[in-house]
């Protein structure tokens, strides 16, 4: 017997719908009306469950999806048998997602922090701070490689920077070449750092 598919609740749908949005046409490009439409719900109930507003809406939007996209690419870090082929991963289902969506989906929060590092505070700060959870998950995965805190910080940063600004590259020239060539300078970092951390002591 099919059992009946209840509908979710609106203040997701709310925010499934402005995640999706931000993705492709960031936060100042994404209206209410074209949120509320998308998330088949009445134009009041995003002021009843957000009464800040689209930048309360917006932040977290911010906090949630970057959550998401943080616990998807660590899980390919753990599904991988070692750290460089984790890095390699990545990359590669990085430009895998971006060729399946015709280079439409890509990460809302690099999206929404190009426009409004300079312009909008409490926005600026949300995106800085799921950044910062980035750079904490994957420095942990390169830590528990055997490299130091400091070593570990550096690579989850680079590792980040290349991740996003291949982003950036890829959708804008519609191909996966900056991702392949993110992803094999990842590789090369990473593999130097582990070649160092085995390398004996003079």
């Amino acid at each position: 017997m099919a059992t009946s598919t209840e509908p979710a609740p609106t203040r997701t749908r709310i925010l499934d719908a402005t995640a999706a949005l931000f993705m492709r046409y960031g936060y100042t490009g994404t209206g209410l009306k074209q949120i509320v439409a998308d998330a088949n719900a009445p134009f009041g109930s995003l002021y009843h469950h957000f009464p800040g507003g689209k930048q309360e809406l917006g932040a977290e939007v911010l906090h949630r999806s970057g959550a998401m996209y943080g616990e998807l690419v660590m899980s390919v870090f753990d599904a991988a048998p070692d750290i460089v082929r984790g890095v390699r991963d990545c990359f590669e289902g990085a430009a895998a997602v971006l060729v399946a969506t015709d280079y439409a989906d890509a990460c809302p929060i690099e999206t929404v922090a190009l426009e409004v590092a300079s312009s909008n505070e409490p926005l600026r700060i949300a995106t800085a701070e799921v950044f910062e959870s980035w750079i904490v998950a994957a420095g942990a995965r390169f830590a528990a490689a055997g490299l130091s805190a400091a070593v570990a910080r550096e690579l989850a940063i680079a590792f980040i920077n290349l991740l996003e600004g291949a982003f950036v590259l890829a959708r804008a020239a519609r191909t996966t070449e900056a991702l392949d060539a993110a992803g094999r300078s990842a590789v090369v970092l990473v593999e130097s750092a582990l070649a160092a951390r085995d390398r004996p002591a003079d």
